[in-house]
């Protein structure tokens, strides 16, 4: 197999369990976002997903035996494993995490993660009570003192019937995590507060005032926050979204809710970053009882929401705070004058008047402004914006603390 030029060549092995249906739709991704992805399935991956499948969405031919005569005439495991620059395995099943985490070289895809000096990401998937056996984590602890990153998994509805700790994460948020660049550690003992999603405030029990946001944005920056050696608390508005891996997680749902928890969560933060779309106005009065249509016009009084941000910035032991403004006209003129007004140290805005930018895309693109600076990213995957976003605020928190960058 000859060297290929993306930069993610991403040997994807599939483990058997019924989330291996969801590792198409990550091929589809990685795919997408221009990522070379070479497929291994297990036996018993076989038994719920072909490998046709696979092979239509990666272009390559799916591996599946440790014996197969044509690969091994030139030691095809040797030439897969040091073709890959990351090994992730979606579903890892318990049986291959106890096979991992022992040394076991019986297959194809547990030999390629002896033979590859590449990073190991494993995305559990298996039922509750497997996951929570002591078996299962001793497992897990074994392969993270070994460097391995374990994506997930998540809590929820199980093909059993089950409710609880155990799914695959969501192939969109493995693909983040995937994706994400090595950074290094420029964030590595900093601790760093996070505002995401929409907030959503209540008109009656059925039906409340919210905004498009779909927190992509903000856990991205949560995520390469993570990835850069920070402390991450993220505080979510409600969103479909799956924890990133590693990232402390703290729900709420409207605005005087998030008001809180940023307070709660704020001593001894080095940032705060406010990618929230926060209400600016709530109802003054919540209705007990679901609403009647009866007559032709209904009328709402609405009341200002605290402005998170801006009480933040206004504490004397705050951290850097790092605004968001999202526009649909004059962004430069509008962003400055929240950057002034709230006295922000940076502000980062974005055209949502864009289509296929900004709100429930998988891209973004910003402006980001300073008291003496700017910084303009291009359209490009959130997690590279994140990227190059945080990149500048290490810098800008550097700078105003007089550490090296």
């Amino acid at each position: 197999m000859s060297s290929a030029p993306s930069s993610h060549r991403i040997l994807l092995g599939v483990s058997g369990g019924i989330a291996a249906y969801k590792s198409a739709e990550l091929v589809r991704l990685l795919i997408k976002a221009g990522a070379e992805v070479q497929v291994v399935m297990t036996e018993a991956a076989q038994h719920f997903v072909g490998a046709a499948t696979f092979q239509a969405l990666s272009g390559r031919a799916v591996r599946t035996h440790l014996w197969d005569p044509a690969a091994e005439a030139a030691m095809g495991h040797i030439e897969l494993a040091r073709w890959a620059s990351q090994v992730v395995i979606a579903p890892a099943s318990a049986d291959l995490l106890a096979r991992l985490a022992q040394g076991h070289a019986d297959d194809l895809l547990a030999t390629l993660c002896l033979a590859s000096a590449a990073p190991l990401s494993l995305a559990p998937a298996m039922n509750r009570q497997m996951w929570a056996h002591p078996a299962t984590q001793a497992n897990l602890d074994l392969l993270r003192q070994r460097g391995a990153r374990i994506l997930g998994p998540a809590a929820g509805e199980q093909a059993c019937g089950e409710v609880g700790e155990g799914r695959m994460l969501e192939p969109s948020a493995i693909a983040t995590a995937v994706l994400t660049p090595s950074v290094g550690g420029v964030l590595q003992g900093r601790r760093v507060l996070i505002s995401a999603g929409p907030t959503l405030e209540d008109i009656d029990p059925v039906r409340f005032v919210g905004n498009r946001s779909s927190g992509k944005m903000g856990f991205a920056i949560a995520q390469v926050a993570q990835a850069m050696g920070a402390e991450v608390t993220l505080i979510a508005g409600p969103v479909a979204l799956a924890t990133p891996s590693g990232v402390q997680r703290v729900d709420v749902r409207s605005a005087l809710q998030m008001r809180e928890a940023v307070l709660q969560h704020l001593d001894g933060q080095h940032v705060f970053i406010a990618a929230a779309a926060v209400a600016d106005y709530r109802p003054r009065e919540v209705a007990a009882q679901k609403i009647k249509k009866c007559a032709d016009t209904l009328e709402l009084q609405l009341v200002r929401n605290p402005d998170i941000v801006a009480e933040v910035a206004a504490r004397q032991d705050r951290p850097l705070v790092v605004g968001f403004a999202a526009e649909t006209n004059d962004v430069e003129s509008h962003a400055c004058d929240k950057l002034a007004r709230k006295k922000l140290d940076m502000i980062a805005a974005n055209d949502v008047s864009i289509a296929g930018q900004g709100f429930e895309s998988e891209r973004n693109a910003l402006n980001v402004y300073w008291h003496d600076g700017m910084l303009r990213i291009a359209p490009a995957r959130k997690s590279e914006v994140a990227r190059q976003l945080l990149t500048c605020i290490a810098e800008r928190l550097a700078h105003a603390t007089g550490t090296p960058s």
